[in-house]
């Protein structure tokens, strides 16, 4: 059976004109990636088992804003999501609003294999992870500096993109604290890159995760 492997870092978060020294350590986990990925692949591993192979290295790099290095909420805080599909079986497992979890692709997947649920987010999906076992740190881990840098340039230059976090996720998006008569955003995120990793085998079927969507 034939497979293609396609494995992507960012909407536009390499560009020709970024430095050297920035770019290269950038290009060299994609590179990683694909070679991780192929591997695997030509050992007979299901596509499934490659997407959250080569995710987890993406968000175990802090140079994509995936884990650790993710882009930072207007608080400087950070909440990661992940999504995990297999094509087949159109099974799916997602999660959002995580901080503490390491590999929130991987939770995702716990969420698709264990659950009869397709979304868990914020204390629900903290609380699972540490149920299952799953490796979290402290929300420190996964700040950076250069993440911090990012949030403040951004601030700067009035480009922060807020987002409303839900009051709850499956009907309805909502303000959820007032002060007197005047609404206040209870949180709010910055979103900007996402990455992603797909394998495409030649039956047609596709296996895709993406994070920070």
């Amino acid at each position: 059976m034939g497979w293609a492997l396609a494995v992507q870092g960012g909407a536009g978060g390499i560009s020709p004109s970024m430095p050297p020294e920035l770019r290269e350590p950038r290009l060299a986990t994609l590179r990683r990636c694909i070679d991780l990925g192929g591997a695997a692949l030509r050992a007979g591993r299901p596509a499934l088992d490659v997407v959250e192979l080569v995710v987890r290295e993406l968000e175990n790099c802090p140079h994509f804003n995936a884990g650790r290095g993710s882009v930072l909420t207007t608080d400087g805080t950070v909440e990661m999501e992940a999504c995990i599909m297999e094509g087949h079986t159109l099974r799916c497992g997602a999660v959002a609003g995580v901080s503490t979890v390491v590999n929130p692709v991987s939770l995702a997947r716990v969420v698709m294999e264990k659950t009869p649920h397709i979304f868990l987010a914020f204390d629900g999906a903290e609380a699972f992870a540490r149920e299952q076992g799953l490796e979290t740190m402290e929300p420190s881990h996964f700040i950076t500096d250069a993440s911090i840098e990012r949030l403040r340039q951004e601030k700067e230059a009035n480009k922060v993109q807020v987002i409303l976090r839900a009051t709850y996720w499956s009907r309805l998006w909502s303000l959820k604290v007032r002060e007197g008569n005047r609404p206040m955003v209870k949180k709010a995120c910055s979103q900007i890159e996402s990455t992603a990793m797909e394998v495409f085998m030649n039956n047609g079927w596709r296996f895709i995760h993406k994070i920070s969507f």
